[in-house]
């Protein structure tokens, strides 16, 4: 097990490197992304100061219908979102848009709007050349690769992934439902959880032609009714964690870098002992130190927070923190590692946690800021 026999200097590596990169006290533009079925206007822009932790509204708002996902270009000040809808010029898809950031980030202007080859798109992912765009269809099944053009606007689709199959949860799990993708770091691979099959598929991947193909390791297969939601890859070994909505679990998985297969390795309860409510999981996220896996709680309305034991990638719980609102399905950590803000759904509030540089730990700074039907938060420093 590769991760393991070297993890310790990877580990070691990864925690000076995190400290030394840690940004000042440069403003950050946060895009929002929310449910316009909600009464919502689509995307909006606040101001972050990292120094006192204050939220302000920015500029106006972009329409776009259901901007449920968003994300930045590596190098390009432009800013991918997916329209989480079924009926995109009149076909039963959604849509991917790519919009220009001007040079303060408060005015987004459109590049240009494509299908995503599926139905209600939920996520995406842009691989770190800036070369290709991948993005999760959810009520379709698909996973779709996308070209992205020197000015940072897309290609049509150049690939489409059909998903098969269903699980026992007859309501949620009936048939495929793509939730997400994330493309590994050195872009030769692209995992995309599917929560109606309870299963990680794995791709081969092209970042300069975009072109997706099947994996020659199989799809890894979770616990049955699990619902793999989101993912996240730990770039400094070869650990995998699934975020399994249905359940409210984590499980690790351990990566072959050159196969792209997949392993569990162990699961984890996000919630505290004794709950009893209803619940779903929606975001997982890991520091950029690289020793803390945070993930959000709809139910139980927390962060769990977690702590990566030893680079053996396997997690310790350290409790959970109200997100101080209901349904907190994203959460984002400020560039610099030292805020975590959260987004409260139901109660249209974002709120400004201050993370602990030391062990990780979230506590609420008092600061928040009310935004309507809030789904997505989105950085990019001024």
């Amino acid at each position: 097990m590769r991760w393991f026999s070297v993890g310790l200097w990877l580990c070691c590596v990864a925690t000076i490197g995190y400290a030394q990169e840690q940004t000042g006290q440069q403003d950050v533009t946060v895009f929002v992304g929310t449910y316009t079925t909600a009464g919502s206007q689509g995307i909006y822009t606040l101001n972050f100061d990292p120094g006192t932790g204050e939220l302000k509204h920015t500029g106006d708002p972009v329409f776009l219908p259901n901007p449920s996902f968003l994300r930045m270009h590596p190098k390009k000040p432009v800013l991918y979102a997916v329209s989480e809808v079924r009926d995109f010029e009149g076909k039963q898809t959604g849509s991917v848009a790519a919009y220009a950031c001007d040079s303060g980030a408060d005015t987004l202007t459109l590049l240009n709007q494509v299908d995503s080859a599926g139905g209600s798109p939920c996520h995406l992912a842009v691989d770190s050349t800036g070369s290709s765009l991948v993005v999760a269809n959810y009520s379709s099944g698909t996973v779709a690769s996308f070209k992205i053009q020197d000015d940072g606007s897309l290609s049509e689709a150049v690939s489409v992934m059909q998903h098969e199959g269903s699980s026992i949860n007859e309501t949620r799990q009936e048939a495929p439902h793509a939730h997400s993708v994330m493309i590994s770091a050195d872009n030769r691979f692209v995992y995309a959880a599917d929560l109606g099959t309870d299963k990680v598929m794995i791709y081969r991947f092209d970042p300069k032609s975009a072109e997706l193909t099947p994996a020659s390791s199989p799809p890894v297969d979770l616990e049955p009714g699990s619902g793999p939601r989101h993912l996240v890859i730990n770039t400094e070994g070869d650990g995998v964690y699934v975020l399994n909505e249905l359940a409210s679990t984590i499980t690790l998985l351990e990566r072959n870098g050159e196969t792209g297969s997949l392993a569990v390795l162990q699961t984890m309860n996000t919630l505290p002992e004794g709950f009893e409510g209803t619940n779903g999981t929606a975001e997982i996220l890991l520091h950029p130190s690289g020793k803390s896996i945070y993930a959000s709680n709809r139910g139980h309305d927390s962060i769990a927070m977690f702590k990566v034991v030893g680079c053996t990638g396997r997690l310790e719980s350290q409790g959970h923190i109200s997100t101080g609102g209901e349904v907190p399905r994203n959460f984002n950590i400020v560039p610099g590692g030292n805020w975590l803000l959260a987004a409260n759904q139901k109660t249209n509030n974002i709120v400004v946690f201050r993370i602990d540089p030391e062990f990780g730990q979230l506590e609420n700074s008092g600061q928040s800021i009310s935004v309507p039907a809030p789904v997505c938060l989105c950085f990019t420093e001024r």
